[in-house]
């Protein structure tokens, strides 16, 4: 279902940004935001992830907080399966906090190193 609130095309623009994710990797809501041209807008993540139809089966996992968290509350459903998949897709999550070993930008994981 569409949100009101959103209009399709952004949404559309964030699960694109969503599913270019690579496995073992994570981005934050606001790089995703940044990503779909949309800066500031981290919330809006969320809400589009909430609207995303399951058939698209994004790996909405794979987005945190710019803290390196999951944004579940602590012992939710929600909490344990994002745990469980990134879990299952190598990265360490410990007291909710996933263990990046290296940041990087969005947009240096999928296009590389700007080449000036």
């Amino acid at each position: 279902m569409r949100s009101r609130v959103l209009g399709l095309a952004a949404q559309e623009r964030i699960w694109a940004a969503v599913a270019a994710i690579p496995r073992g990797r994570t981005a934050s809501y606001g790089a995703i935001a940044r990503a779909a041209g949309l800066p500031g807008r981290a919330r809006m993540v969320g809400r589009a992830l909430g609207a995303a139809p399951a058939t698209l089966k994004l790996p909405w996992h794979r987005v945190i907080t710019a803290a390196g968290r999951i944004a579940f509350p602590r012992g939710s459903r929600l909490y344990t399966e994002q745990a469980r998949r990134l879990r299952r897709e190598g990265l360490a999550v410990e007291a909710g906090r996933v263990r990046i070993a290296q940041a990087r930008s969005l947009d240096a994981l999928l296009w590389g190193a700007p080449r000036w």
